[in-house]
């Protein structure tokens, strides 16, 4: 193998390097999903009137909420792990839900804690499609009286 082999050898390992190397930033490893899903924030529950902070004490004036734990599922890391605490709260309708935010399911017996993706209506009713922030695919439909709660607020 002559010099000019040699660098034409070792240009092309560098660009088949250079495309492996965007290849695999470009696809989401745990889930392997080929580009990332642009993730929506959650809309915003809590108004500055509702928040009193008060000689170092910090109050949250809601009315039906609940207290969650997570499990150590890491579908929602790195946003939410099992040492994070929701506040949330019982939608009245399915209008109080969005694109973005974050809710409280039950599927299969256990809690489930994804982002709304999506949201549609179909025979049955208000449904929303979601998925754990770590996932790569999508979780089937979710009725609206399945839903347990929406997260707004996460104390770390």
């Amino acid at each position: 193998m002559d010099n000019f082999q040699k660098l034409e050898f070792g240009i092309l390992a560098l660009i088949l390097a250079f495309i492996l190397a965007l290849f695999f930033y470009s696809i989401n490893i745990t889930g392997l999903s080929i580009f990332r899903d642009e993730i929506n924030a959650p809309y915003d529950f809590i108004s500055e009137d509702q928040i009193l902070v008060d000689n170092g004490n910090i109050v949250i004036n809601l009315s039906n909420y609940t207290l969650r734990r997570f499990e150590s599922s890491g579908s929602m890391l790195p946003f939410l792990s099992e040492n994070s605490t929701g506040v949330g709260i019982k939608p009245e309708t399915e209008k109080d839900i969005h694109v973005g935010d974050i809710i409280t399911f039950k599927q299969d017996n256990k809690v489930v804690v994804h982002r709304v993706v999506d949201k549609g209506e179909d025979e049955k009713g208000a449904y929303f499609i979601t998925k754990g922030d770590n996932n790569g695919i999508k979780d089937s439909k979710i009725q609206f009286e399945n839903i347990d709660s929406v997260i707004v607020a996460v104390i770390y």
